[in-house]
């Protein structure tokens, strides 16, 4: 038996997983335990819990892998130190952390108490991980490979190719050249100052206009071949500014754009500012212009490997948008996304890594859902409840218990009827996605459930859309591509002629970042949301992360807390249903365009 421990420590998004025989048992990021965002420390709980799922010990763990390997790239990282003379501070912290990272075994053990670990430790390079991370549990025996992010161990980008358990990279964007830089730079100069920000210039891009593309080509130089440079002139990151400040291990990012940047684009907005046409431009603009450089990669790519399949890691995976054009252009048919693309994911890759492509194992397991964190029983569940008797009594406490199909006929007719329910089921979510387990739900019929979730219980901005989670043998008749999408990881375009009925989850442009729902994926939610097309005709409904600017709720705690301190009308967790008091009327349905005919919209 072999069990491999994978670890993202000391990294913006710190994780573990572990696997026993090349299957994965359980994957979870640090911040659901410790409820700080995007935490960059050791991850201790996320250890502890996936030990714990496997029934091991620390002395039972074959190996562990580590996605970072400090030693590559060394000469291209020395040539560039003699080069460019970084600050020395600069140095000291870069020293530091990989310090830190040479001791994670050591410090784990520590603070687990849960045996000593005595087998072998590998350091699996950042983008090798990646790759890993998505082709070495994707639906295809071969396939081209594509990471982009920031940096890690001095590389931006990695493409190559996949077959069976082997893998090959064939090309590199080395430091200080990045589409991920890029992109976080513009968010930044937008105003959007937390770490890992990018997705709201995604979802402010289709307010603007492409008046900025000839500016951004300045910025970003993109060749016939599928490469692409930065003008440095534009940039600060490669003179010594910090990568990140980290504060109690948030990772807090600097501004990386100089002077030339402001000269070219014009004052930077401060987070307090209002959005103006303007912003909304340069949104757009960059979103154009790291379309064109990602398919020319992708393109370098179908060119060199002639596969119609590839898979795609690293941070910017995240970028849904580019994600659902690729099929359109580029030669690529097949397109896979795992879950947890970004640094949370280099963990999984580098465990899959050593136990495939190293350790011989055979590729038997395929992901087929992301549900891979910690669930709870019904005595647990009932056991929280009752310890919070007193500030659960004016909502329904105690709560019955019923079977599944009452329960799914009630929160399906509880959602027709206009109400916000908090969804609280089985394992919680691997990466950064709600897919029906730590989900928050609503009617997407109605138009204004954007700014109810908005401002009563998301608190986040207005421009930004919300996801519809859609029975997978419906889309074909709501979309314009008939995709598999079940991680929520590419965004589709509406039909125009279904739009108007589904206005909560339908962006500006007439785009929406779905979850295809299958029954043998999540048993529950589908049958959920079939209960809710049997009601109105709509085979979906609108999902969001349960959570209040915080990580997605963990625990039983967790969940009751967003729901008392929001203004959700119902919870639900596990069987169990709370039903806010004086909330009993739910929401009349009428926005422009919406009539009574809505409420049982035609079945396709």
């Amino acid at each position: 038996m072999s069990v491999v421990l994978g670890l993202n420590a000391f990294h913006p998004d710190s994780s573990a997983c572990i696997l026993r025989d090349g299957h994965l048992l359980a994957a979870v990021e640090e911040e659901r335990f410790n409820r700080i965002k995007h935490w960059a420390g050791l991850p201790v709980q996320a250890t502890r819990y996936c030990l714990q799922e496997a029934g091991v010990s620390l002395n039972e763990v074959s190996a562990i892998a580590i996605n970072s390997d400090p030693h590559a790239n060394l000469c291209r990282r020395a040539l560039f130190t003699l080069l460019n003379r970084p600050r020395i501070d600069l140095i000291r912290d870069r020293l530091l952390s990989r310090r830190k990272r040479g001791e994670v075994v050591s410090l784990l053990a520590s603070k687990l108490d849960m045996g000593d670990f005595s087998g072998e430790v590998h350091l699996v390079e950042h983008h090798l991980a990646h790759v890993a991370s998505a082709f070495l549990i994707s639906p295809f025996n071969d396939a081209a490979l594509l990471s982009v992010d920031g940096f890690g161990d001095f590389t931006s980008t990695a493409s190559g190719f996949g077959n069976d358990c082997s893998i090959s990279i064939g090309e590199r964007t080395y430091f200080p050249h990045s589409l991920g830089i890029f992109y976080e730079t513009v968010t930044h100069f937008l105003g959007f100052k937390r770490y890992g920000d990018e997705y709201k210039v995604m979802g402010l891009a289709p307010y603007g206009r492409p008046e900025f593309v000839a500016e951004m080509e300045r910025i970003v130089r993109i060749s016939d071949d599928g490469e692409f440079r930065l003008d440095l002139r534009y940039f600060r990151h490669h003179t010594g500014v910090p990568t990140f400040k980290w504060e109690s291990c948030e990772p807090a990012a600097e501004d990386y754009f100089s002077e030339e940047f402001v000269e070219l684009l014009g004052t930077p907005r401060e987070p307090s500012e209002p959005l103006t046409q303007r912003h909304k431009d340069l949104a757009h603009s960059a979103q154009i212009l790291y379309e064109r450089a990602l398919f020319q990669l992708l393109r370098r790519n179908y060119e060199q490997y002639g596969c119609n399949a590839v898979v795609l890691s690293g941070g910017c995976a995240f970028n849904s948008v580019a994600n659902g054009k690729i099929r359109s252009n580029t030669p690529f048919e097949k397109v896979f996304v795992q879950p947890a693309a970004g640094d949370a994911g280099g963990a999984l890759g580098a465990a899959l890594y050593v136990c495939h492509v190293l350790g011989n194992n055979a590729r038997s397991f395929r992901m087929q859902n992301a549900y891979f964190g910690p669930q709870y029983s019904d005595e647990c569940i009932l056991s929280e409840m009752s310890r919070r008797a007193e500030d659960l009594s004016r909502h329904g406490f105690p709560p019955s218990l019923l079977d599944v199909d009452e329960l799914c006929r009630t929160v399906a007719a509880a959602l027709a009827d206009g109400k916000v329910v908090g969804w609280f089921q089985g394992r919680m979510e691997w990466g950064p996605r709600a897919l029906g387990n730590r989900s928050i739900l609503a009617d997407p019929r109605r138009s204004e459930m954007k700014q109810i979730l908005n401002s009563k219980i998301k608190h986040r901005e207005s421009f930004r859309p919300f996801a519809p989670s859609v029975l997978r043998e419906r889309v074909k008749d709501w979309f314009e591509d008939d995709d598999d999408v079940p991680f929520m990881m590419k965004v589709l375009t509406v039909r125009e002629d279904r739009r108007h009925v589904i206005p909560a989850v339908t962006h500006v442009d007439g785009s929406a970042r779905l979850q295809t729902v299958s029954r043998e994926q999540n048993p529950k939610f589908y049958r959920l949301i079939e209960e809710f097309e049997a009601l109105t005709g709509v085979p979906m409904v609108l999902n969001t992360s349960f959570n209040e600017n915080e990580p997605i709720v963990n625990s039983v705690e967790d969940a009751l807390d967003c729901f008392l301190r929001t203004e959700m009308d119902m919870i639900v967790i596990g069987n169990r249903i709370l039903t806010r008091s004086g909330r009993g009327e739910g929401r009349k349905l009428e926005s422009a365009g919406h009539g009574h005919d809505t409420l049982a919209y035609d079945r396709v």
